[in-house]
């Protein structure tokens, strides 16, 4: 079995890979995996095995045609992490999101086409959706983005489906609720506000600090992928859900109290553009279809990521600077380009 794995030095990517290496999927213990990663501001090449005769890896752009055609021929699988990821980098340029999410996407489908690929997975996020009141999406729920991001994932996942439904490629969908864990760019709010906490810094919070997100340890997301890899059936969509609901100031106490900081470090900042008030996924399905369950209880999933920040700060204290987008630079008080 021969594996491509898109965005593999990211932050998810990355720890699907590792499991994989470290055997813990069964049956794919001697699995040969080809990360393809760009290696942009979020992906690190040390984030992967130093050395391992079952990993290849090789820089380069999903967008490649000609790099794709030369490196799948022989690969069983791909799975497909690569995307630009941060919705606040793409309120404030969209363009990049496009250019990897929706081209990139199309061009690496259009390639395993081409190759004979048996099995992709295309990962998505539950942002596709827009927002939810009350009750959880369903997969059968209309997509509804509201950020660049979200509408450049919408969009891929809909070609996935164009490819199978049009040609028959033998693509499964994935969708995960807000993901945490090792490893992970402090961009994203928890690494964001536990690196700014250790460091005697101010945490910003969005407008009221009540909008609802639905939290997944990493681990837990890589075992439903790995699910979906193996018994998903082809042109379905699979919802990835850790069931830990939490408001954004729920959040940022539980990080402060962890962190043994201050609530004076909490900077209410003016609330993001087209910001999303709740997101809530149903996993029923992949629970019925792929015996899939989330594994990591959310308590003691967030002490574990405390620790690792407070233990490991020479990887990420060379990205504390110059590489977030400044939050209070895209509420919505601020014009940015659209």
């Amino acid at each position: 079995m021969r594996i491509l794995v898109t965005g593999g030095a990211g932050f998810v990517g990355s720890q699907y890979v590792r499991n994989l290496l470290d055997g813990a999927y069964q049956g794919y213990q001697d699995a040969e995996i080809t990360v393809l990663d760009l290696l942009t501001y979020a992906g690190r090449r040390a984030n992967l095995p130093a050395a391992d005769r079952r990993l290849t890896f090789v820089q380069g752009d999903i967008g490649n045609r000609g790099l794709l055609l030369d490196l799948l021929p022989g690969h069983d699988a791909v799975v497909h992490f690569a995307a630009e990821s941060h919705v606040d980098r793409s309120l404030q340029d969209a363009s990049p999101f496009v250019t990897t999410n929706v081209l990139g996407t199309q061009t690496l489908l259009e390639c395993c086409l081409h190759v004979g690929i048996e099995r992709i997975v295309q990962v998505s996020t539950d942002e596709v959706y827009g927002s939810i009141a009350e009750g959880a999406w369903t997969e059968e729920h209309p997509l509804l983005p509201n950020s660049p991001y979200a509408a450049s994932k919408a969009a891929a996942d809909l070609l996935a489906r164009a490819y199978h439904r049009s040609y028959g490629l033998p693509v499964v969908i994935t969708r995960c609720t807000n993901n945490y864990g090792p490893y992970q760019h402090v961009e994203k709010v928890i690494p964001h506000f536990v690196t700014n906490l250790l460091t005697g810094q101010p945490v910003p919070l969005y407008g009221d600090g009540q909008n609802v997100r639905e939290w997944l340890h990493v681990a837990d997301h890589c075992r439903g992928v790995q699910l979906a890899l193996e018994k998903g059936r082809e042109g379905e969509i699979y919802h990835l859900s850790g069931g830990a609901e939490l408001t954004n100031r729920e959040l940022t106490a539980a990080l402060v109290e962890l962190c043994g900081a201050s609530w004076d470090a909490v900077r209410f900042v003016a609330d993001r553009l087209g910001h999303d008030q709740r997101y809530c996924l149903d996993d029923g399905k992949a629970r019925r279809e792929l015996g899939y369950a989330a594994q990591v209880p959310f308590a003691s999933g967030l002490a574990a990521v405390v620790n690792w920040y407070r233990d490991n700060r020479t990887w990420w204290a060379e990205h504390t600077r110059g590489t977030r987008p400044d939050r209070e630079n895209v509420g919505s008080n601020v014009a940015v380009p659209r």
